[in-house]
């Protein structure tokens, strides 16, 4: 079954209703290696009850739709997708517990050619349920490899964010715990490409790989210390390509370039590959965190 086009782009999400806990936030933090020194301030706030507070990428783990690309009445072949790009937009600082409604809809979707596959752009909505006030935003690009060619729209895309031609204004190196993938897929992502060794193998790894939003949040703990002073409420924006995976037990090494609200950076195993680029990030000045906390 071929992708077809007018289907795919009027796809009907239901709400999704999703009840986290002060326990939750804690495991998504441990997922990302928060607590890794656990003497540490900056990072036990976000992993211990006292004082707790959520880091800002969690929303990328709340109110998703599954992987309904599965549903053969998409056409899509889910085999032969890959997360290209995340974008997440935050409205205000996520509680550390309580109750979300996410939306998600199609907002594009772009056909490359037979020989390049098609681009699919969605958008999620993360709303508390109580007070109907949206907490985020969130982007993302999913590279469809083995669907062009189906007669769409051929453009046009956004251009990447291009990362200064400088030496980085600074770095953090966060080391990957071996288990850190089967940590983080009990908040949600449970693809056995993360866990099952074997159907790493048939994917072409030679073990089981981080998911790519564990590396975003990862890149997202850097950029926050490194630019927000490990304030949740300072930042406002992220987003950034995926390029290559990491494995669990390396090290990620996170170079930002600040140039005053605006953060590029990128993300490279130390021993490998930049494993996530064009990152770009925006950050509130310390009186707007302040008001957006009230």
């Amino acid at each position: 079954m071929s992708l077809d086009y007018a289907v795919l782009k009027s796809w009907l999400f239901p709400d999704v209703e999703h009840r986290y806990s002060a326990r939750d936030t804690m495991l998504y933090a441990l997922g990302l290696g928060c607590g890794s020194d656990p003497t540490d301030p900056d990072e036990l706030q976000f992993v211990f009850e006292e004082g707790l507070r959520a880091l800002p990428t969690m929303p990328v783990v709340l109110g998703g739709p599954g992987f309904w690309m599965r549903n053969e009445k998409t056409g899509v072949d889910w085999r032969k997708i890959l997360h290209g790009e995340q974008g997440l937009t935050l409205h205000r600082p996520l509680p550390v517990a309580g109750t979300v409604i996410g939306r998600t809809r199609i907002k594009d979707i772009v056909d490359k050619g037979r020989e390049r596959g098609a681009l699919m752009f969605t958008e999620r909505s993360i709303v508390d349920k109580e007070s109907g006030a949206e907490i985020a935003t969130l982007t993302s690009t999913t590279v469809m490899r083995g669907d062009g060619g189906f007669g769409g729209p051929g453009g046009p895309t956004p251009a990447p964010h291009p990362i200064p031609h400088r030496a980085p204004d600074a770095a953090l190196d966060i080391a990957i715990l071996p288990q850190a993938a089967l940590i983080y897929r009990l908040s949600g992502d449970m693809n056995p490409l993360h866990a099952d060794p074997k159907i790493a193998a048939a994917a072409g790894f030679p073990r089981p790989i981080l998911p790519g939003l564990c590396s975003f949040g990862i890149a997202g703990r850097a950029v926050l210390k490194l630019a927000c002073g490990n304030d949740p409420a300072y930042l406002k924006h992220m987003q950034v390509r995926f390029t290559a995976p990491a494995f669990p037990g390396e090290t990620i090494r996170t170079e930002i370039w600040r140039d005053g609200a605006t953060v590029s950076f990128r993300a490279r195993t130390i021993t490998r590959s930049i494993i996530l680029n064009n990152g770009l990030a925006t950050i509130r000045d310390q009186e707007s965190g302040n008001r957006d906390q009230d």
